[in-house]
C-alpha cells in the first residue's frame, strides 16, 4: 500500500469527504475479504463505551477515531500541496521512492 504513516491524506468519499488529516495507523489487509485500511487524525469519529478497568478505572463513552477505506483517501504532496496519485521510482542506489504524478517531487 502506498499510503504510510504520518502521510496527510484527503478523504474522497462518505460522511468525511474533502477533510484532510494525518494517518495515525495503517490496517493492512491480513484476512480474506479484509480491505486496507487508514485511521487518520480528527476523521470518521464514532462513540466507544468504554468499561470500567485498570487502565480507566471511571470508564464511560470515548469518542475515537475509526478506520477508513485506503481507496477512499487521496494523498496531498507535500511540496505542491495538491492531492495526487502515487507513482513509483527507482533511483540509482536501488531504492524504491514513492513520486508525485502532478509536480514529479520525491514523496519520502
Amino acid at each position: 500500500m502506498s499510503i504510510k504513516k504520518g502521510d496527510t491524506v484527503l478523504v474522497l468519499a462518505g460522511k468525511e469527504a474533502g477533510k484532510k488529516g494525518k494517518v495515525l495507523r495503517v490496517v493492512s489487509a491480513n484476512q480474506k475479504n479484509a480491505n486496507h485500511r487508514v485511521v487518520i487524525e480528527g476523521v470518521n469519529k464514532v462513540k466507544k463505551h468504554q468499561r470500567p478497568s485498570r487502565a480507566m478505572p471511571q470508564g464511560g463513552i470515548l469518542r475515537i477515531e475509526a478506520p477508513v477505506n485506503a481507496s477512499n483517501v487521496l494523498l496531498v504532496c507535500s511540496h505542491c500541496g495538491k492531492p495526487t496519485r502515487i507513482g513509483h521510482k527507482i533511483l540509482d542506489n536501488n531504492e524504491k521512492v514513492r513520486v508525485c504524478k502532478k509536480c514529479g517531487e520525491l514523496l519520502d
